[in-house]
């Protein structure tokens, strides 16, 4: 049976922290590869006030094995309080590629 994989959600605030972040997980085999969306705007309720804001959105893909190393990276080196992570599970996809995402997180 194949590995669940998973694509992670996360924004950051700016290109930079966004490819640091990347950059990390990627190097650390944490994850196969790591997408950045930009701008995305954000539009949230923090500490009771309406915010709206420009940042990067990160696509992270990984398994199921490696959520918690991700999830504890994440947040170690993201500039945030409280930084977005969701992890929605990949029901589907390219054989080859999900097998490719396998094995650069082992």
């Amino acid at each position: 049976m194949p590995t669940p994989l998973l694509l992670i959600l996360c924004t950051a605030p700016n290109r930079e922290s966004a490819l640091k972040l990347a950059n990390s997980l990627v190097e650390r085999d944490l994850a196969a590869c790591v997408n950045l969306v930009s701008p995305v705007t954000s539009v949230y309720r923090w500490q009771g006030e309406l915010e709206q804001s420009e940042e990067i959105q990160l696509l992270i893909k990984t398994t199921e094995k490696k959520y918690r190393d991700v999830e504890a990276a994440l947040r170690a080196q993201h500039p945030y309080e409280l930084p977005e992570i969701i992890a929605v599970p990949v029901e589907q996809g390219l054989d080859d590629y999900l097998d490719w995402v396998e094995r650069c997180t082992k």
